[in-house]
């Protein structure tokens, strides 16, 4: 396709959208180089992040660019689907998230270094969505989610928790200091256990390196946050009934997770190459589906648009400490991570994407189960 043609067909998208080319708003793409319009016609939204890792377009404010993006659904028009064909194909006939496959996120992301980490989180580490109810602190809102999560399993001090992809163990110190109950975490990140166990010392806890499937004890409530994201829709199934194997009868499980509006087969194909390998992101159909026979849906709380807060908390704290951190990390990779992380409020703004807390109990609570906001 020639240049022009190109230019006109991603003018058109954008226009959509309310977005000009080199225009003045903050939300306007200023491109630098021509080639861009051919690459995104060709290979969409991998084309189109690959192009501002390479400095071929810049916008003053990314989050407004693809807020506009998704609230005018252009994403949708925009995503070339033969360039996703490979995805489409391996999603369908193979299984993405194996325990071979599930190792490449663990190794391509979370081990990354805990430096990186570490500079843009809050000090219990928490990698997920923060509750922001009347706070606009990251720290005070990820301190407010852990107690949510405690408070909706109604934990106590006679609890035996399982934390399935326990990160870098901020819930299991949280719960395990606040509520005096034991916490069994597990993961496959290297980086996160050695880092888990150091953080979580003296406490009544304990850091495993173990894929989930290979579960077989029994506790009396259990909590996915911020995981199943990396289990794929073929295993959604067999990750609920190792939870329902593993759960007491009368105990409860939470997961915490983003939501998709619509049931898919894979996730953005550019997060899916450059920050979560194999990653995608679960419907209510689908985790409905999962848990159908085997739990009560106790509680489902949506609070999707505080991760557009959680984000942009988490990109400010990361620009401030790039001075610190571009000794180990290229220009490139700062680049790859602002579109990362910026790219991601929009979608939340737009409500495109939800952030899921999900209460779930074997035979139902006797009397029915109180709430938690």
């Amino acid at each position: 396709m020639k240049i022009d043609k190109a230019k006109n067909a991603v003018q058109a998208l954008l226009s959509k959208a309310g977005i000009t080319i080199n225009g003045d708003a903050s939300y306007d793409i200023q491109v630098h180089n021509e080639g861009l319009y051919r690459r995104v016609i060709a290979e969409g939204s991998i084309g189109l992040g690959e192009a501002y890792m390479d400095g071929w377009w810049d916008v003053e404010r990314l989050d407004e660019f693809f807020y506009k993006i998704f609230q005018s659904k252009v994403h949708e028009q925009g995503e070339n689907k033969l360039s996703n064909l490979t995805l489409y194909l391996q999603s369908k006939v193979l299984n993405m998230q194996t325990r071979l496959r599930a190792q490449k996120v663990a190794r391509e992301h979370y081990d990354l270094g805990n430096d990186l980490y570490m500079a843009f989180l809050d000090p219990y580490n928490q990698y997920t969505c923060g509750y922001f109810k009347d706070t606009e602190d990251l720290n005070r809102a990820q301190e407010q989610k852990l107690e949510l999560i405690c408070q909706k399993l109604q934990l106590s001090e006679k609890d035996r928790v399982l934390d399935i992809g326990c990160g870098w163990g901020g819930f299991a110190k949280y719960a395990a200091s606040h509520y005096g109950c034991q916490v069994t975490g597990i993961s496959i990140s290297d980086e996160q256990i050695k880092y888990a166990r150091e953080f979580c010392a003296g406490l009544p806890v304990t850091i495993q390196k173990k894929d989930y499937r290979d579960l077989d004890e029994k506790f009396t409530k259990v909590l996915i946050c911020g995981m199943i994201e990396h289990v794929g829709y073929k295993n959604y199934r067999q990750i609920i009934e190792i939870v329902h194997r593993c759960l007491e009868d009368k105990g409860l499980f939470l997961l915490h997770t983003i939501g998709s509006n619509t049931s898919e087969m894979y996730g953005n194909p550019w997060v899916m190459k450059y920050i979560f390998p194999n990653s995608m992101l679960p419907s209510i159909k689908q985790i409905a589906t999962a848990f159908e026979g085997l739990f009560v849906m106790e509680d489902w709380h949506n609070f999707g648009p505080y991760y557009a807060k959680t984000t942009m908390a988490w990109f400010r704290n990361f620009d401030a400490k790039w001075d610190d951190l571009k000794a180990n990390y290229d220009e490139r990779f700062y680049r790859m991570w602002k579109y990362y992380l910026l790219s991601f409020i929009g979608p939340f703004e737009a409500r495109a994407l939800q952030l899921w807390q999900i209460v779930l109990s074997k035979e139902g609570l006797p009397g029915g189960y109180v709430t938690v906001r």
